[in-house]
């Protein structure tokens, strides 16, 4: 089923990000959070690329078994980086076969060791490109990524928010921010895209804090800010890995529940192929229901 179609229903959507792994340990976790995670009914889960596109087999390798395997509703992530558009077409014919009715579209991060973006000879160089094309020959349901505090490689706000415009414009359907652990952000940027006329839905992403090494490390590379007093907690619990779990878990079910509570669509987990933190703050957020308590 298309996304943009489970967000026209009543009630939030759920739903959880895993990345291809690289070890055969790795994918017995995902496979096993996936297991966990199935008793949550999700609306949808996505499975990330690697940079460069260098998981794009693997992508969709998973989102196939996870389909068949647990019945779930999925959508691929999709770049430009590294294929000729005669590639990614042959990519994106190989989705339509397996009946995958969702694609994330973007432009993607350069290959390891490479800094700068690089167009490929016989490519794309745009994701606004990547959506035009998909939406001109496939029948998916396109999402695209949206930045509440500015994509990192963009001139400035003002022209992130252009971009955002053009790409929906060419066809994307729905949205999913980066992480963020401010609300605020979240909600003056909700107010900044329906200013300049993107109505779609704008779904929140948010990644529970289970490690504050590993949030930090995410943060920096997306651009995320960690408000001052939410760094000082987390430095409070940094020898503590059940303390930092107990409270990461408290904060994204807060954040989780302040977003809901305003009208967030739903919220897009960022599960880092892990399941008890998600498990608990979905559970807890489907016992309080705090979308019907808005106002």
């Amino acid at each position: 089923m298309r996304i943009d179609q489970l967000l026209a229903g009543a009630d939030p959507v759920f739903s959880f990000e895993f990345f291809p792994p690289k070890t055969e340990q790795g994918e017995q976790n995902l496979y096993a959070a996936l297991g966990d995670l199935v008793a949550l009914d999700p609306a949808f889960v996505s499975v990330t690329y690697g940079a460069g596109g260098s998981t794009r087999a693997k992508t969709i390798e998973i989102v196939k078994r996870i389909r068949e395997q647990y019945g779930l509703e999925t959508m691929a992530h999709f770049t430009c980086v590294g294929a000729t558009v005669e590639e990614l077409r042959a990519t994106l014919d190989e989705m339509h076969r397996a009946s995958i009715d969702n694609v994330l579209a973007l432009r993607g991060d350069p290959p390891a060791g490479q800094e700068a973006w690089t167009k490929t000879d016989g490519g794309l160089e745009y994701s606004r490109e990547l959506v035009e094309l998909i939406k001109e020959h496939y029948p998916f349901a396109i999402g695209a990524a949206c930045f509440p505090e500015t994509h990192i490689h963009a001139e400035s706000p003002e022209a992130d928010l252009q971009h955002l415009v053009e790409k929906v414009q060419a066809g994307v359907s729905f949205l999913i921010t980066q992480l963020f652990f401010d609300n605020e952000l979240y909600f003056k940027f909700i107010e900044r895209a329906r200013a300049a006329g993107i109505e779609v839905p704008i779904i929140p992403g948010v990644m529970p804090i289970t490690q504050a090494s590993q949030v930090q490390r995410m943060a920096q590379m997306c651009g995320a800010s960690i408000p001052e007093d939410l760094r000082r907690e987390l430095q409070a619990r940094a020898e503590d890995p059940e303390a930092m779990l107990d409270f990461g878990v408290a904060y994204a079910t807060l954040q989780c529940a302040e977003l809901l509570k305003a009208g967030a669509p739903g919220i897009h987990f960022y599960t880092l192929n892990r399941s008890p933190a998600t498990r608990a703050i979905v559970s807890a957020l489907k016992l309080a229901r705090p979308w019907q308590k808005g106002g």
